[in-house]
Formats: C-alpha cells, structure tokens, sequence
C-alpha cells in the first residue's frame, strides 16, 4: 500500500467533505445506495498489484483448459442446469484478501471468484466521483489492462448488449427494487440503455421471451443475468416463475451456469502461493488441523453458513460433504490506517470476456474494507471507515 498517499488523504480528511462525497452518490439515483460506503478509497503500489494480476493468470490457465467443463461438470446443482450455456461467461470477478505471510510481509490471497457480474456499471461512476474526493494522483488509476473509463464504458455497453438492440435486452433479477445493489441496476440502465426486470415479469410464447412494458409486449434477445439461482429458493413462495430449464430464443450474460462452474468449486484444483490450499470435504482421507481452515458450503451467498473456527462437531454435522469444502485460513493484514482501528481489506478484481477473445483480461475493480472478523455488513456494524470502496493502482 502507498504510504505517502495514505498519510496524505487521511491528514486531509473532514466528515463534512466526506458528507458531500456520499451526498454525490447518492444522487446517482435517490434512495438507491443501501449498503455503506467507506470514508476512504485504497492505493495500492505496482508490484501488489502484479501479484494479484499473475496470480490471475494462473487461474486463468486452469478455467480455459480444455478439461475445465469436465471437472467442473458436478458444480451445476441439477435443479439450476439450465440449456445455451456457451463456451464461456462474459464477465469474472476474483476477490482477494490483503495478508501477511508467515514472514510478515503483504501479500495477496484468493478468497473467492465468481463467473459472474458485479457492480460494473455503478463502479464507472463510483471511481470518477472518488478520484476527485480523494485527490488521486494521475499515476493512479482505478483500472486495469489498459483500460480508460471511455473504453470500459465502451466494452461493457458491447458485451451488455451484445448486438442487440437495446430494446430486447434486459437485466434481469428478482425483485430488484429490493436489493442491496440496486443502484448499480439504475447505473446499468443509464449507461446501456436497457431495463431491468424482474424474473417474475419474465413471460414465454412457444420458445420466445418477453415481459409486458405499459401493456405492450416486448420481446427479450438477450439477458444480463443478475439473478443469484440458489439465493432465489431463500425468497420462499414467489408465485409463478417462468422455467427457464427449457431451451428458448434467448443469449444469456453471463449464462446462470458459470456462477457455479467458476466459483468455490474451483479452488481445489489450483495450486499457487497466493491461492490458499482448499479440499472438497467429501476427499479429505487423512486427518488435518481443523484450526487452520474454514469450513465452507459450495453453494451459499454473501458468505452465509461459513464456519470460521471449525470443530469435528461442525463437521460431523454435514450431511453432503460433497457439497463443502475446507479452505486454508488467511491472516488478513490491519493495512488501511484509519482515525481509530486499523481497516482489513479485500479487492475485487473485474474481467472482462468477450466474444472471440481466448482469455478474460482485467479492467476494473472495487474494494470492500472491514473491521470485523470478516468481510461484510453483518461484521462491521456500528464501525466507521468501512463498507463499499474503491482501489487505485499505481500505474507502470
């Protein structure tokens, strides 16, 4: 992390700038923003930097292997199989801890990864307002690969779109007016020019798709898939949901299938110094010190059901240990110095992978930092300098 500029930015930090600050995202779309926005962005030097990006590419390296489908084929739960998969997702996020090694030193480890989008559009704007809050020097940028807000902007409306017109692309969630992430669906909706809709607007005609705007039929070509299937069985009773196991007239972004094909599912097959070392449950044949991992379902969001101290009680309990997996622990690093307690931090890396390119490249990013025993909101609350932010990295 870059000192000077850390000293720099809290030294001139007041709460009433800060107030302006959030008052400014906040008026991306009034009422949207529902999750915190930390005080503080992150600026992280170039040699970090390269070690997240390589690490990346060694994961890389095992998704675009030519048995990837074949080891991943289990992580589709039959119930959420669904037909058009493609050859690949359009979008991948890596999420990495900012740790200390047993030498004391910083250093990045994989904490999750997802075949799926995140806060893409929300981020373009999100960067633009921070940079200007926080006096980010021009060596600093908060993307990656190249990559300008002109040309993210650019890629993301293509790949979004795919094509298509406007008109008969949506993003699709469920219940969207309630998520935590909403505003980056109104931020999606001004940058691309689509709508969203909710799964339960979603309709068929024989193999064709279309929702109801203002009592006009309007046909869907493509999605952008924002919907979290195994979250969806946490709504209960929603009524009538469309059964999109069947084969229609539609392109899906990314396709539902990468959110568990690319996922936690496929840790235990990489081997890497800044990928922490992770078993499926079910292929544990020796004994191991329990203390030093955590204890993960496959199949959760937002981190529920991790057990952090696992005892053989906890795993005595499962029932599917095929569905589990034990993940070494990270000592994450107190890195952010803030007024009181030092922050924790982890950064997630945006990918784009369009069509016609062999490998995903990076582009963007967002930061989440903590003062709690884990990322999240349910860990920090009642804390201040935390919650939803941005990284810029030194440039080369």
């Amino acid at each position: 992390m870059d000192k000077q500029l850390r000293e720099k930015f809290n030294h001139n930090f007041n709460t009433e700038k800060y107030a302006d600050y959030i008052r400014e995202l906040e008026n991306l779309h009034p009422g949207a923003l529902d999750f915190r926005n930390a005080e503080t962005p992150i600026f992280v030097k170039k040699d970090f930097k390269h070690k997240m990006l390589d690490a990346t590419e060694e994961i890389i390296n095992v998704i675009t292997s030519p048995f990837f489908k074949t080891i991943t084929a289990r992580s589709i739960p039959e119930k959420f199989k669904m037909p058009g998969e493609g050859e690949h997702p359009q979008f991948v996020v890596f999420d990495y801890g900012i740790c200390k090694n047993e030498a004391g030193e910083l250093e990045p480890q994989l904490i999750e990864m997802q075949g799926f989008p995140t806060l893409f559009a929300y981020q373009a704007y999100h960067s633009d307002i921070t940079a200007k809050y926080a006096e980010v020097p021009e060596n600093y940028s908060s993307y990656l690969g190249g990559y300008t807000r002109e040309k993210y902007i650019q890629d993301l409306k293509e790949i979004i779109l795919g094509g298509h017109d406007p008109s008969e692309v949506i993003l699709l969630e469920i219940f969207p007016e309630q998520q935590k992430t909403r505003i980056d669906f109104y931020c999606t909706e001004k940058l691309v020019g689509i709508k969203t809709v909710c799964l339960t607007r979603l309709k068929a005609d024989g193999t064709q798709l279309y929702y109801e705007d203002n009592g006009k039929k309007q046909n869907v070509k493509r999605i952008y898939n924002r919907v979290i299937f195994d979250d969806l069985e946490k709504q209960g009773d929603i009524g009538r949901i469309i059964d999109l196991k069947k084969e229609y007239d539609v392109e899906w972004c990314p396709h539902p299938n990468w959110f568990y094909r690319i996922s936690k599912f496929t840790l235990p097959f990489i081997d890497h110094p800044f990928i922490p070392e992770t078993f499926f449950l079910s292929e544990i044949t020796k004994p191991v010190d329990l203390s030093k991992f955590v204890l993960k379902p496959l199949f959760s969001f937002a981190g529920m059901g991790v057990v952090i101290d696992v005892t053989q009680e906890d795993i005595d309990q499962v029932k599917d240990p095929e569905n589990w997996i034990l993940q070494k622990k990270v000592q994450y690093a107190d890195v952010i110095e803030t007024p009181n307690e030092p922050a924790k931090a982890e950064i997630r890396l945006f990918y784009f992978w369009k069509e016609g390119w062999k490998r995903p490249i990076p582009v963007h990013n967002l930061v989440r930092l903590s003062k709690g025993k884990m990322i999240g909101t349910r860990y920090n609350k009642d804390k201040d300098w935390v919650g939803g932010s941005i990284a810029y990295f030194e440039k080369d």
